[in-house]
C-alpha cells in the first residue's frame, strides 16, 4: 500500500491542464499574428526550422516531469506494517479549563491559549510516555485518549476553544473523576493528572475527587493560570457583564488549588509568562516508577519520494534537449 506524508502537495497536480490550455492558446495567438503578415502557409514556409509538433511534445515532456515532482513532494512511502511496540514511562491526563474566564488576557495573548502553547512544547519533549487530554468547563469531555501519538495530541490542541464546551462552569471535580477512568488498564503506578485551571466557580467537590484519586494511585498535580488581582472577560460584543451590568472580574484561586493538589498527593504551580509550570510537574512525574506499555503501531515505511524526483529530473533534461527546431536532417534523405 503507498501512502503519503504530504498528501496536500497533490493538489498542485490540477495545474497540469493549464499548461496544455496555455499553449494552445499561445498556439493561436501566434497564428492569428502569422496572418496578419500574409499568407499562413507562405509565412510558415519562410521559417522551415520552427516544429509545432515539438511545441507539444516539450509540453507533455514538462506535464510528465511536473507530475513526477509534485509526486515526489508528496513523500510517497510504501512497506508499512503493524509491529508491536514496547515502551516504558508514565501516563499523564492533562485536564483544561475551556471555561470563558480562560479567555482573560493576564497572559498573552489568553490564559487559553498560553495553556495550549505549554502543552504542545511539552509533547514534544516526551518520549515513550502516554498522554492524554479532557477538557472541561461545566462538564468534562475527553479530547484525546491516553496516548503515545503527540502528532495526533498537537493537532486535537489545536482545535479547542471555549466553544468546545457548551455547559460553562468550572467543574474540576468531575474532570479528575473522568480522568482516573480513562488511564489504560496496563497502568498501575505511574499516573498522573494535571489539573490546569483558574480554579474559579468550582461546581462540585474536587478536593474529595484529587482525594479518591490519589487512594487509586494517582497523583494530581494543579497549575494555577491567571493572578490574583483577576482581569475581565473579553468577549466579541466587548467585557463580559454580569446581570446588573457590571464588568466580570476573574481571579485565580490559589487555595483551592493548593488543597486539590495537596490532597491529590501532587503539588501546587502557579503558572508564570516565561515558565508556565507544565515541564518541572512533568520531570517530577518521570521520577515515578516507569511502567512498560504494549501498543500495536505501523512503522517501517520506506520512503520512495527520491524516484520520482529522480524521474521529474529526467523529463526536465529530455524537455530542454529537445528544442523548438526540425532537426536539420532526416533519416531517409535523398542523395543528389
Amino acid at each position: 500500500m503507498i501512502i503519503f506524508a504530504r498528501p496536500d502537495y497533490l493538489l498542485l497536480l490540477l495545474l497540469i491542464p493549464f499548461f496544455f490550455v496555455g499553449l494552445a492558446l499561445w498556439m493561436k495567438a501566434r497564428r492569428r499574428r502569422l496572418r496578419r503578415l500574409g499568407d499562413e502557409d507562405l509565412v510558415n514556409d519562410l521559417m522551415p526550422s520552427w516544429s509545432r509538433s515539438k511545441r507539444w511534445v516539450r509540453a507533455v515532456m514538462y506535464a510528465l516531469a511536473f507530475f513526477f515532482f509534485v509526486i515526489g513532494l508528496a513523500r510517497p512511502q510504501i512497506g508499512a506494517k503493524l509491529k508491536e511496540h514496547k515502551a516504558r514511562g508514565a501516563e499523564i491526563m492533562i485536564l483544561l479549563d475551556v471555561s470563558n474566564s480562560m479567555l482573560a488576557q493576564d497572559y498573552s495573548p489568553n490564559r487559553l491559549e498560553r495553556a495550549k502553547l505549554a502543552i504542545s512544547r511539552i509533547t514534544d519533549r516526551l518520549q515513550d510516555d502516554r498522554i492524554g487530554l479532557i477538557i472541561f468547563a461545566g462538564t468534562p469531555f475527553v479530547q484525546l485518549p491516553i496516548t503515545t501519538d503527540y502528532v495526533s495530541a498537537k493537532m486535537f490542541l489545536g482545535n479547542i476553544s471555549t466553544e468546545s464546551i457548551p455547559v460553562q462552569g468550572t467543574a474540576i471535580g468531575d474532570a479528575i473523576n473522568t480522568a482516573v477512568k480513562s488511564f489504560s488498564a496496563q497502568s498501575e503506578q505511574s499516573r498522573a493528572i494535571i489539573v490546569i485551571t483558574d480554579g474559579e466557580n468550582h461546581e462540585d467537590d474536587a478536593v474529595a475527587a484529587a482525594m479518591q484519586a490519589a487512594e487509586a494511585g494517582v497523583k494530581v498535580y494543579t497549575i494555577g493560570v491567571g493572578s490574583v488581582e483577576g482581569q475581565p472577560i473579553p468577549t466579541k460584543n466587548g467585557l463580559l457583564r454580569d446581570k446588573e451590568g457590571n464588568i466580570v472580574v476573574t481571579k485565580l484561586d490559589e487555595e483551592t488549588l493548593k488543597e486539590i493538589a495537596e490532597a491529590g498527593g501532587g503539588a501546587y504551580v502557579h503558572a508564570g509568562n516565561d515558565e508556565f509550570g507544565l515541564a518541572p510537574i512533568v520531570n517530577e512525574i518521570k521520577k515515578l516508577q516507569a511502567e512498560e506499555f504494549n501498543s500495536i503501531v505501523f512503522e517501517e515505511y520506506d520512503e520512495q519520494f527520491m524516484y520520482f524526483l529522480g524521474l521529474a529530473l529526467a523529463f526536465f533534461v529530455i524537455e530542454m534537449l529537445i528544442g523548438e527546431r526540425r532537426s536539420g536532417r532526416h533519416l531517409f534523405d535523398k542523395k543528389s
